[in-house]
């Protein structure tokens, strides 16, 4: 498809799509052309407690094969929706975007840069060396994508490449320049993203070159300005750098091969954000409202957000381990919880108390189910104090009418068939 083809066909499909699909643009390129992206959800445009994932293809023009795969994606997940249950799983419990093409400009004319000829996927701040600090000489397609993940928060995301098959992860450069294994923070879980792409792929995990069909990015030759690690840095999003055609740009006739070896691990990876990880919403006792505020896994050095409105988080990680995991929120006490990571998602909803009552003391009762009785104790050790016991009676039963009445709104809201705890 021309840039021009590729823009009516979004055009058609959101208009064939119209119940479960929305198309906006995130911008344009250098030459002015809108950088198009298709939404797919039950709710387009609506912001709700759900985790969002976006594609991106065409990052470098001669790679066009992820721009085709990715509108046969969105056409399938339609042309589906009603009849197959992972269709439906993404369809009502994500938020999927697709940039087909990041560099309309490039493909018009066949090469990798931009029209500026700049490579996009070196054009982002880099961690280790002091690149892109001027925002007056950042690419527009580059300030396009930042701009976007600051108005919606990506829980992962993938960008589809070729000329390899293989799964890549961060990091992406090392702090020496040198090529070698340079894990990050979250280097299982992205092995864990990384595998399930590969072994839902045809051939990806049967690679000679690359053992299980992954790489992490320094190990296999070094990059800097990457948007791959920019977007865990600073957006909060675990994104795969995906190369799915040895071929950069193949016969068109073998599209439709490609798009089958690739289909499942395409469905695949957006389904983990919903059938994997610790997910759930924090809360304030005091109020009982959506709370935003962070969540940590301690051993972990990283921290995911949770959203402003909705106080929702998604934390992906590997299945199969024991995690303690801890919410926070200025001027509320943290709470940590334990949680065993089986094959499916596990719901872990936090209600925080605050550090201070409006008078500035205080306030020492957890409101756990045993709220009030560290007082109690306090009580009976003090037995002629009887305004003390009227403290405590006013505390634990206002403690109990606040906690019954959140854990009634979590027990309404909640949606998911996953394993569910309240903390």
């Amino acid at each position: 498809m021309t840039n021009d083809d590729l823009e009516k066909a979004m055009k058609d499909f959101t208009k064939r799509c119209s119940k479960i699909s929305r198309l906006y643009s995130i911008g344009k390129s250098v030459t002015g052309f809108p950088l198009w992206v298709i939404e797919i959800s039950d709710r387009p445009g609506e912001i709700e407690a759900e985790p969002a994932f976006k594609y991106i293809g065409n990052v470098h023009g001669d790679e066009p094969v992820g721009r085709e795969l990715l509108l046969r994606l969105a056409n399938w997940i339609c042309d589906n929706y009603g009849k197959d249950p992972l269709a439906k799983m993404i369809v009502n419990n994500v938020h999927l975007h697709i940039l087909p093409s990041l560099n309309p400009d490039g493909f018009s004319v066949r090469k990798r840069n931009n029209a500026n000829n700049v490579d996009l996927n070196r054009d982002f701040p880099d961690q280790f060396f002091p690149l892109n600090e001027d925002l007056s000489l950042r690419q527009p397609e580059t300030t396009a994508v930042m701009t976007w993940l600051r108005d919606i928060r990506f829980t992962a995301s993938a960008t589809l490449h070729g000329g390899a098959l293989v799964a890549n992860f961060p990091w992406d450069g090392t702090e020496d320049k040198r090529k070698y294994y340079y894990g990050c923070p979250d280097d299982e879980t992205f092995r864990f993203l990384a595998r399930i792409y590969s072994k839902s792929h045809r051939n990806m995990s049967l690679s000679k070159e690359f053992e299980e069909g992954i790489t992490n990015g320094a190990s296999w030759y070094p990059i800097y300005g990457g948007m791959q690690d920019w977007n865990y840095i600073h957006g909060g999003c675990f994104e795969l750098t995906l190369e799915i055609s040895d071929n950069k740009w193949p016969p068109a006739s073998e599209l439709p091969t490609i798009w089958e070896y690739n289909r499942m691990s395409m469905l695949n990876l957006v389904a983990s954000l919903v059938k994997t990880g610790v997910h759930g919403r924090i809360f304030s006792l005091d109020k009982g409202k959506p709370l935003p505020g962070i969540v940590v896994v301690k051993g972990i050095n990283y921290t995911v957000k949770a959203h402003q409105a909705y106080a929702d988080y998604h934390r992906l990680l590997t299945p199969g381990q024991k995690y303690e995991v801890t919410a926070s929120s200025p001027g509320y006490k943290p709470k940590t919880t334990s949680v065993w990571l089986g094959e499916n998602a596990v719901t872990a909803d936090f209600i925080l108390i605050p550090e201070a009552s409006s008078g500035g003391k205080l306030l020492r009762s957890n409101c756990d189910c045993n709220c009030g009785q560290p007082l109690l104790t306090h009580f009976f050790t003090d037995t002629y104090n009887g305004i003390t016991f009227t403290l405590v009676v006013v505390v634990a039963f206002l403690c109990f009418l606040l906690q019954r009445r959140v854990r009634f709104n979590l027990w309404k809201q909640r949606q998911s068939s996953r394993r569910s705890i309240t903390i």
